[in-house]
């Protein structure tokens, strides 16, 4: 396998796999770094069942095989590795890896965000099993079920709000006592008959069997603890993108990577894709949507460059 790639694409979430394969589309030589298993956030979903296409659903493990295995036929190449440095040199990118030394034309980052944990007893136990930071993934999952938000600012209050479509039996705990969030996204949940907003409220413990089925909260102006019984948990207290790779584009004040509609950074020949970049929305169709564009577009700059070098 050759150092140099026309496109080197980082990350193996929906968004790096999409990229993958519309470059190799492309008859572009392309290779995918990823640390682990392809698949990203994809992989903790049961039943994938918004994803257009699949109107019975899909398991996330099997959806993102199947993405994987189609990049695969179309000539992707894929390494497990980590990625420890980006630096670019004229119009070549140098791509320092844990394998070795690579090289591209174009490189595409689809390194993804984490959703911040409350690292509290039971998070990570029942996570997929009734505890959730999708509201739209998994609402639906708990239709008129009984369903507890953590969190205070608009993505929280906003996906409330939806959830509360879902069902009309909704608490809405945050720990300070007032949400942070803009006033108009606030008042959605304010005035909501469906939810149960209680300020000054701490998650203390998940508990349950196999799934969720009760909570401990704590009330941060008396310290009493009480238990509630819920049917799932959905947290909504902020992600952290994967940027730290490139300190040298311009990001967001929360650290998001800013792009244009053509996913370019502010970097030339550099593309960011999926959950790390500033977005509006952040689902799987929209990650795969942003891999074809970037690999569309670093396609034409490739065959732009290619021109350059044969004096066309």
């Amino acid at each position: 396998m050759s150092s140099h790639k026309d496109v080197i694409v980082i990350g193996g979430g929906a968004a790096g796999l999409s990229a993958a394969q519309y470059s190799a589309r492309s008859n572009l030589n392309v290779l995918v770094i990823e640390q682990m298993a392809s698949g990203g956030q994809a992989l903790l979903i049961d039943d994938l069942e918004n994803y257009p296409g699949f109107p019975e659903g899909i398991n996330g493990f099997e959806f993102s095989d199947n993405m994987e295995k189609q990049a695969k036929k179309f000539g992707a190449d894929f390494i497990n590795a980590s990625v420890k440095k980006i630096e670019k040199d004229g119009d070549i990118f140098t791509v320092e890896t844990t394998k070795g030394l690579l090289t591209s034309s174009a490189v595409i980052v689809a390194t993804g965000a984490k959703h911040r944990h409350l690292d509290v007893p039971g998070e990570n136990k029942f996570a997929g099993q009734g505890v959730s930071y999708c509201a739209t993934c998994d609402g639906p999952f708990f239709k008129d079920k009984k369903m507890l938000i953590v969190g205070g600012g608009d993505a929280a209050c906003d996906e409330s709000a939806y959830l509360s479509n879902l069902t009309d039996n909704l608490i809405h705990i945050h720990r300070k006592d007032r949400f942070r969030a803009q006033k108009s996204v606030a008042d959605k949940v304010l005035k909501n008959p469906s939810i149960d907003v209680r300020f000054n409220h701490t998650l203390e413990e998940i508990l349950g069997d196999e799934k969720v089925t009760k909570v401990k909260l704590k009330r941060t102006d008396s310290g009493e603890i009480y238990e509630e019984e819920v049917d799932a948990v959905f947290i909504f207290i902020g992600s952290i993108p994967q940027t730290s790779l490139l300190p040298m584009v311009e990001k967001d004040e929360t650290g998001y990577i800013r792009t244009d509609k053509n996913m370019k950074t502010s970097v030339d020949g550099l593309f960011a894709v999926g959950d790390v970049r500033d977005t509006p929305f952040r689902q799987i169709v929209v990650s795969a949507s942003d891999g074809a564009i970037a690999a569309h577009i670093a396609s034409k700059m490739i065959d732009e460059l290619r021109g350059q070098a044969y004096g066309r």
